[in-house]
C-alpha cells in the first residue's frame, strides 16, 4: 500500500503517475469488489474540507492521487512531500498504453452526446490491443441512467471512465460501485473531452510550471469564482493543515 498524506482531511496517496497506474493494473488483475479511483485538485480538496460527504467518498477511494500542483505544494508544507503531481489525465494515458499491451476493457461515460464515441476512436487508434467495450454521454436521466449501469454490466469492462465532473463523478460512483460490474472505477472529470479532441490539453509550459489553471482561466472565464478556492486552499493549509496532519 502507497503512504498517505493528509491534507484538510484528504487522505492522498503519495504515488507517482506509473505507481498510480501499476497499482490499477493490479486491481484489475486481482478482480473482486469494484475498486475506485479519484484524482483530485485543490478546489476538490476544499469541497471535501467543507462536506463530510465529499470527504467521506474521497476517503473511501482505493486510490486517491494529487491531481493538481497546490495539492503537491500542500504536502511540502506538511513536510510529507508528494514528489510528482499525478493528473487523471496522465494517469489515464499511462493506463490505457498498459492495458492495451495485455488485451484489457474499457468503458467510456461521460460528456456530451458524441464525445465518448469521438474519444474511443482517438483511443482505439493510439491502443489497438485495448477493446473499447462501450460509450456512453453524461446526460441521462432516471430510466437512461438504469439503461447506462445496464449496459456497463453487461459488457463487463475491467475499467469504467466516469467523467461526468467533480464531485458529482465520484458521489456516482460510490453510489453505484456495488452495483457496477467491472474491476475498477475512475472519475476522470474532463478527459473524455481531451481524448476526443474538443477541449485542447493546456501547453507544455504550463503543464510544466503548474499552471495549468491559469491556461484554464483564460480560456474560460466564468470559471473564475471556482478559483478563488486555490488562494484559500492555500492558506488553510498554513494554518489549518497541521490539525490533519497526524490524522
Amino acid at each position: 500500500m502507497a503512504d498517505k498524506v493528509n491534507i484538510l482531511g484528504i487522505k492522498v496517496d503519495k504515488v507517482s503517475i506509473e505507481q498510480a497506474s501499476d497499482i490499477i493494473m493490479n486491481y484489475i488483475e486481482e478482480g473482486g469488489e469494484t475498486k475506485t479511483v479519484y484524482t483530485p485538485n485543490s478546489e476538490i480538496i476544499m469541497q471535501g474540507y467543507r462536506s463530510d460527504e465529499i470527504r467521506d467518498v474521497l476517503n473511501d477511494a482505493s486510490l486517491l492521487t494529487a491531481d493538481g500542483i497546490g495539492v503537491v505544494y500542500a504536502s511540502k508544507i506538511l513536510k510529507n512531500p508528494i514528489e510528482e503531481r499525478c493528473a487523471g489525465y496522465d494517469v489515464a494515458c499511462s493506463l490505457l498504453e498498459k492495458m492495451s499491451a495485455e488485451g484489457k476493457s474499457i468503458y467510456l461515460f461521460g460528456s456530451k452526446p458524441g464525445v465518448a464515441e469521438t474519444a474511443a476512436e482517438n483511443i482505439q487508434r493510439k491502443h489497438p490491443g485495448l477493446i473499447i467495450s462501450g460509450c456512453a454521454d453524461g446526460y441521462f436521466d432516471s430510466e437512461k441512467e438504469k439503461q447506462i449501469i445496464e449496459d456497463i454490466n453487461m459488457k463487463s469492462p475491467d475499467v469504467l471512465f466516469v467523467c461526468l465532473g467533480a464531485p458529482k463523478q465520484e458521489k456516482w460512483i460510490d453510489y453505484h460501485k456495488k452495483e457496477l460490474n467491472c474491476k475498477v472505477c475512475m472519475g476522470l472529470g474532463g478527459s473524455l473531452d481531451v481524448f476526443a479532441g474538443t477541449v485542447e490539453r493546456a501547453p507544455e509550459f504550463y503543464q510544466k510550471h503548474g499552471i495549468e489553471w491559469l491556461y484554464r482561466l483564460i480560456k474560460q472565464p466564468k470559471r473564475f469564482f471556482r478559483m478563488l478556492d486555490l488562494p484559500k486552499f492555500g492558506i488553510t493549509v498554513l494554518f489549518k493543515g497541521k490539525k490533519f496532519k497526524q490524522e
